[in-house]
């Protein structure tokens, strides 16, 4: 038999397999991106129902940045405030009514002002405005941070929890940037990925993401961290002053005091030029202290 002849029929047969091998694997990857997206499709038939939110009121720059976000990845219904509800915490409307109307204001999403809380807010939208449970609930973009402490008094953050209690997906987003004019497009990237990655993982039941970013430009963002909230609180004090009628009237005022330089930490993160990202849950129970407390009440 001619050597070179087996050589090169050998040869043909070794590529002929590479070339099936190949074509094998590359069909494997694709069968693996169809049945993926499938799932994705099927799990929510069509686009996601996406909720906002926010307290800085319906006409706020940061709420508008996350609109025009999250329009790229679902349907859309905007349920916020009417006005200014910073510092509103959980609080809701009980001794008087409430209202809402819907706005002609920006994009494809239907925009709703309410006169109530941003709890109140959410509240309306599951009862009265949309058509089913929203698959995912965002609130914010935030003028200013909601890091540490600043949860339990933030009006964005009142109002995911309060979708986490309605065992929704939910997350605040806050710039750490109390100006009306602030840079929001700098972010943008960081929390469309954010929210994709919250539809395509769910969270458990009652846990909420807090997510803070600090005031830089894209580029200087090194990138997200799952943090703890710091143990950081206000020092406070009123500051007393005097009307033209002789009545004493006080202005809140104080400073930061932030407690914990512990490396996982959202004040640390959000100083060294991360994003933090904070799970958090509405049940307060201190569960460490339980055993300890029922060896008293014995």
């Amino acid at each position: 038999m001619n050597v070179t002849c087996l050589f090169k029929n050998e040869t043909k047969f070794n590529t002929l397999f590479l070339l099936k091998y190949y074509k094998l694997v590359i069909f494997e990857r694709i069968m693996k991106i169809s049945q993926k997206a499938e799932k994705i499709k099927e799990k929510f038939m069509s686009k996601p129902l996406i909720l906002v939110t926010n307290d800085d009121g319906i006409t706020a720059p940061g709420i508008r940045k996350l609109i025009s976000i999250v329009n790229q990845i679902g349907d859309v219904i905007v349920v916020a405030p009417n006005s200014p509800q910073s510092g509103k915490g959980h609080a809701i409307t009980i001794n008087s009514t409430l209202s809402f109307e819907e706005l002609n204001l920006d994009g494809p999403q239907k925009d709703f002002s309410c006169s109530g809380t941003p709890v109140d807010c959410v509240k309306m939208a599951l009862d009265k405005i949309l058509p089913r449970k929203p698959d995912l609930v965002v609130s914010g973009i935030n003028h200013g941070a909601n890091s540490s402490i600043n949860v339990i008094y933030s009006g964005t953050m009142s109002a995911a929890v309060e979708a986490g209690v309605e065992g929704l997906q939910a997350i605040g987003f806050s710039l750490g940037d109390l100006k009306w004019e602030a840079d929001f497009d700098q972010a943008e990237d960081f929390i469309k990925d954010i929210i994709l990655k919250t539809l395509e993982n769910p969270m458990p039941k009652g846990v909420v993401l807090n997510v803070n970013i600090p005031n830089l430009k894209k580029e200087e963002i090194k990138g997200v961290k799952v943090c703890k909230q710091a143990n950081a609180k206000w020092e406070e004090s009123f500051d007393e002053r005097t009307n033209p009628h002789g009545k004493k009237y006080y202005w809140l005022s104080g400073y930061f005091n932030n407690m914990d330089q512990s490396e996982d930490a959202d004040e640390t993160a959000l100083t060294n030029g991360y994003i933090s990202i904070v799970p958090v849950k509405f049940d307060m129970t201190a569960y460490e202290y339980m055993n300890e407390l029922n060896s008293i009440y014995k």
